[in-house]
């Protein structure tokens, strides 16, 4: 049962089981009138084939309240991209499939990389950083969500509570993050944030001492929830990683450009689960592994930005100060797991700490190595002002792309 306990300096919005999903998506739809709300979702082409996706478009696909969504389509070739243009076609509201690895979409970026302005990974934050430039180049919504298009457990009203805060004129938030139990098919999943994320903050607040960065993110329930909505004025300035440090990268980059008071955390769900990564104790550059450096450094970096300095010492106390922590939660989840009837690996979960540790000096060293070494993607508004049309050349790249293969499919 929720409670309404405030967990730090972040706004927590409780599900507190008193309104219908129905009540507050009619709402939403008053709300829309005068603040359009759109959607962003990255997907891979896989995922379509997959049980997830087809599930979220055919739950939203009748969704009134949303004016745009936009979709960015990865990993597809010509008849793959037609395929994922028929499947869409299903959508009610004004959609676009962002076709990544299209020759338009491949030939904008070939320019901004010229000018060192693009994404210089592959992946879902390249995906998303696209779809906001063309959030940004249509003009059609003011509040957008974005979430994956892995959910396994998705209910509509997902939606309807991530959007809410950012869509209530009477709230003046300009981000909300999305929090959720991860429980499912009886296990306590969340490895990442349960045994890397939390304990690492903590260990940092011992090793760094009291830090306002670090209390505002030791505020989030489930900091690397994929689910999030913003205003459109956030899309303009914020930078965001392209690696696994997405999340953690939105949130810092949050803290840096908004007061406290304009963000908040919401629950969107009383169970989640989707696509499991790999533990991949043996390759450093996949799954799990390379997620954890990514984040380590990440959560580094930011502090090195805020004048903190970092030593190979440190790095090490750190290590050994995460990995004490990180044990004593695991004994915390053990508990809590057996008390709600739920299964936990002990010997897996602390195979993940012993290997987390080692990726946090890893990633330490990493920076030390390369302490100017960037992962962040430009804002909007830089690039805008390096090319005042390139929002225009977005736009006609995927008008272009969807006018084209739909007259096409039509005519099959």
């Amino acid at each position: 049962m929720a409670d309404f306990y405030q967990n730090g300096v972040v706004t927590t919005l409780h599900d507190l089981g008193q309104r219908t999903s129905a009540d507050m998506e009619a709402e939403l739809e008053q709300f829309s009138k005068t603040r359009p709300l759109g959607l962003i979702l990255p997907s891979l082409f896989s995922e379509l084939e997959g049980k997830a996706l087809p599930d979220i478009i055919d739950k939203i696909k009748d969704v009134k309240y949303l004016s745009e969504i936009v979709i960015g389509l990865d990993r597809a070739d010509l008849d793959q991209y037609k395929h994922a243009l028929s499947f869409f076609g299903q959508l009610n509201q004004h959609h676009r499939v962002l076709w990544n690895d299209g020759p338009r979409l491949k030939a904008l970026d070939a320019k901004l990389q010229e000018l060192g302005l693009a994404p210089k990974e592959l992946g879902k934050g390249r995906n998303v950083w696209y779809c906001m430039g063309y959030i940004l180049a249509s003009g059609k919504v003011e509040s957008i969500a974005l979430h994956d298009c892995d959910i396994l457990t998705y209910e509509r009203d997902l939606l309807t509570k991530l959007l809410y805060p950012v869509a209530n004129p009477l709230f003046n938030y300009d981000f909300s993050k999305g929090y959720y139990a991860r429980i499912a098919s009886g296990k306590i999943n969340g490895r990442v944030s349960r045994l890397l994320v939390t304990p690492l903050i903590k260990a940092l607040k011992k090793t760094v001492g009291h830090c306002d960065y670090l209390e505002y993110m030791d505020s989030f329930l489930y900091p690397l929830a994929g689910e999030f909505s913003f205003r459109k004025d956030v899309l303009k300035d914020i930078r965001i990683p392209s690696d696994w440090g997405l999340e953690i990268g939105v949130l810092s980059e949050m803290y840096r450009n908004y007061s406290s008071n304009h963000i908040c955390q919401v629950d969107i769900a009383s169970t989640y689960d989707h696509k499991h990564q790999d533990l991949s104790l043996e390759n450093s550059e996949a799954g799990l592994s390379k997620m954890s450096i990514d984040i380590s450094k990440a959560f580094i970096r930011k502090l090195a930005t805020q004048g903190e300095t970092f030593s190979p010492e440190k790095i090490r106390t750190l290590k050994a100060t995460y990995y004490r922590i990180a044990l004593d939660y695991v004994e915390t989840y053990r508990n809590d797991a057996i008390m709600n009837g739920l299964t936990l690996d002990l010997h897996c979960e602390e195979k993940a700490v012993e290997m987390f540790a080692q990726n946090i000096l890893t990633a330490g060293n990493d920076f030390l190595e390369q302490p100017m070494d960037t992962p962040f993607m430009p804002s909007w508004d830089r690039v805008i002002s390096a090319v005042p049309d390139v929002l225009s050349q977005l736009k006609n790249a995927v008008e272009l792309d969807n006018e084209e293969f739909n007259t096409e499919i039509m005519k099959d």
